[in-house]
């Protein structure tokens, strides 16, 4: 008997322990929940930024369902008066969302990282001096910017940027910096390149590197122009994870511009591009760390409420709903 016990209890124990392992493998291999970022458009003086504020309860649950609300830091000087921001930022805070800005890095108007800092410090400090910790930055095209507007070499581009990286750093250091680049203009061997080439750059300078990098793709190119696709997306998705580094992805009507100047747009075409777009990253197995809703088209019209047909928050809570499996 006594012998039987103790195969028993001997039993029991390697169960316990293959439970044990297995819960710790599963946990090991499951992925991390993706954020999720929110921008409505900024048209009409930030109308749709402020009506979020304006009328809480229009967009309770897409609220619930995203962790990240953002805008640039020029439009919070542009159309949003001290009183509002400070009211905002407490209302942010009480919702538990994180407030993030789209930034600039090399500019027409700031050749330099340094002269587009200085620019921009001020604006962050009101934001702060406000009440908003600002949770993110993300910068806006750098290495495009030099290539196509002020026409400057990669390497001026690299150092240049990374020059910004470092000041930002050394004046707001809880702050994650990322970078936004286009993609099919920018190929994807471009993008590893680009990469690469920064985060050595701020190695070397003894400066933390990235903490996302996100990428703008204009996919209505895979058609009319049958340039790029979404299998060579998740390639630099898989690089990205490969090097630890998040993979951010923004989610738009890519070929609402062209389809306005068609005359074939009209007020249910964000809603169907975005969802098209989920679709269409999905079935090559994409997986963004971030996902990224954000306009900067003048559409759709109305940002509330949610449960109106073609409405901003309406298609961001649909989206989250049906390609985000976990909430908040």
């Amino acid at each position: 008997m006594t012998s039987h016990l103790n195969s028993i209890v001997r039993l029991s124990a390697r169960v316990v322990t293959l439970c044990v392992t297995v819960t710790v493998v599963l946990a090991q291999g499951t992925k991390e929940k993706p954020e999720v970022w929110m921008m409505p458009p900024g048209q009409e003086n930030g109308r749709a930024f402020r009506e979020l504020f304006e009328q809480p309860e229009a967009w309770k649950e897409t609220r619930s369902l995203i962790h990240v609300l953002g805008c640039s830091d020029l439009n919070t000087k542009r159309h949003f008066t001290d009183d509002e921001l400070k009211a905002w930022f407490a209302k942010m805070n009480e919702w538990g969302l994180k407030f993030a800005m789209e930034v600039g890095a090399i500019k027409p108007w700031g050749l330099t990282g340094e002269k587009t800092f200085t620019a921009e410090k001020p604006l962050w400090d009101r934001v702060e001096r406000l009440g908003g910790k600002i949770y993110a930055i993300a910068m806006d095209e750098p290495l495009l910017c030099c290539r196509h507007h002020i026409k400057k070499p990669d390497d001026y581009a690299v150092q240049e940027t990374a020059n910004y990286i470092a000041l930002v750093r050394k004046h707001f250091p809880q702050v994650q910096i990322g970078d936004i680049e286009t993609y099919p203009s920018i190929s994807v061997a471009d993008h590893i390149w680009w990469i690469e080439a920064l985060q050595k750059k701020l190695a070397e300078m003894g400066v933390r590197g990235l903490d996302f990098y996100r990428l703008d793709v204009n996919w209505a190119n895979f058609i009319v122009q049958n340039h790029g696709c979404w299998g060579e997306v998740k390639k630099l998705e898989q690089y990205c994870r490969s090097k630890k580094l998040p993979f951010s992805l923004i989610y738009w009507a890519s070929g609402q511009p062209l389809l306005d100047r068609m005359k074939l747009a009209d007020e249910s075409t964000w809603y169907i591009s975005i969802m098209h777009q989920g679709y269409s990253y999905a079935m090559v197995q994409g997986a963004p760390d971030q996902l990224v809703i954000e306009s900067w088209i003048q559409a759709p019209s109305r940002c509330v409420p949610e449960t109106a047909e073609w409405t901003f928050t309406r298609s961001v809570r649909d989206f989250c709903r049906r390609f985000v499996r976990t909430g908040k």
